[in-house]
């Protein structure tokens, strides 16, 4: 009997980049929390601390980040329910997998476009 060989090298597939991308905006997402506990803790020092705290985010940069974090997290929570609904729904049929990925990502695009475009109409506006 042969010993099995070990994989040396990725395959660079539509399931690995999403697998991939899927475990970035999750760090992305913990990031993000970590960063609004901080904020938020600054309650705890008076109205006119979190109010300095705040007045730092209100720049176009932070602003146009969070047009970002609407994607990721989009992006993360459509996949993951994606992923559950192969794994244990009716998407379990592997022979469909990029069908249902390129509609995963197509619902992507198009609610990031809807929230992003509104989100940019306010940081305009402002």
């Amino acid at each position: 009997m042969k010993a099995y060989q070990p994989k040396r090298h990725y395959r660079w597939h539509p399931g690995f980049v999403v697998w991939v991308l899927h475990r970035l905006s999750g760090l992305g997402l913990a990031g993000y929390l970590i960063l609004h506990i901080w904020v938020l803790s600054h309650l705890m020092r008076g109205e006119a601390e979190f109010k300095r705290v705040m007045d730092t985010f209100e720049s176009p940069l932070i602003r146009l980040m969070e047009i970002g974090l609407l994607g990721l997290v989009l992006f993360h929570g459509l996949n993951g329910i994606r992923i559950v609904l192969m794994d244990y729904g009716p998407m379990a049929n592997k022979e469909s997998y990029v069908k249902y990925l390129a509609v995963t990502f197509i619902a992507i695009v198009v609610l990031f476009l809807i929230g992003g475009a509104a989100m940019l109409q306010t940081l305009l506006i402002n």
